[in-house]
């Protein structure tokens, strides 16, 4: 089967989901500098998930540039990906219409962990086909950065109802962390 439906197909649902999320950023009903203010929180809240939509999309990219095929296991790995990162706008409106509530930022932390225990399980689909000896596996065997992530996520979510920022700062460090195209596949590639 070839790969370039999946890629299509990928790419319009990540520009849905950041067009759904831009959205959801309302309009002041006052024409002043002072409306905005409440539009804060919101907004940075966009800003973080567009950020994490970017490196999910990002990453994606680079880990089809080395698929040579793909079965039907990695279509439903796919789309189960995406079905998580789908849930980005929901949780980003909630933390940012609550001002980064706990609880919506312990929901916020557990979607990420699920987009990234589905991007993990969707690499090993693609390891699965395509061996042990394939490029993929070689970059990303030893996915130091890919636990961290983890990690950091099984914390920020129950450490949200101990301090919202606290989570709020595993969210942005795990974003800064991946901020920087990975550059394992590239790596391998040369």
């Amino acid at each position: 089967m070839n790969k370039t439906r999946i890629e299509a197909f990928s790419d319009g649902v990540l520009a849905i989901i950041i067009t759904i999320m831009v959205l959801e950023i309302k309009a002041p009903e006052e024409d002043s500098f002072e409306s905005l203010k409440h539009l804060i929180p919101v907004f940075l809240s966009y800003v973080l998930s567009f950020i994490y939509v970017g490196i999910y999309w990002n990453n994606h990219h680079h880990m089809f540039q080395v698929v040579k095929k793909v079965n039907g296991s990695i279509l439903w790995g796919n789309l189960f990906l995406l079905f998580w990162l789908s849930l980005i706008p929901f949780a980003t409106s909630w933390i940012g219409e609550h001002h980064f509530a706990a609880t919506p930022m312990s929901i916020y932390g557990f979607v990420l962990l699920m987009c990234a225990i589905a991007y993990n399980l969707l690499q090993n689909k693609i390891i699965k086909l395509e061996g042990k000896d394939s490029i993929l596996h070689r970059a990303v065997e030893k996915d130091l950065k890919g636990k961290i992530s983890a990690l950091a996520y099984l914390l920020a979510i129950p450490l949200a109802f101990v301090s919202p920022w606290i989570s709020g700062l595993l969210y942005i460090a795990v974003a800064m962390l991946w901020i920087v195209p990975d550059s394992r596949i590239e790596k391998q590639l040369n």
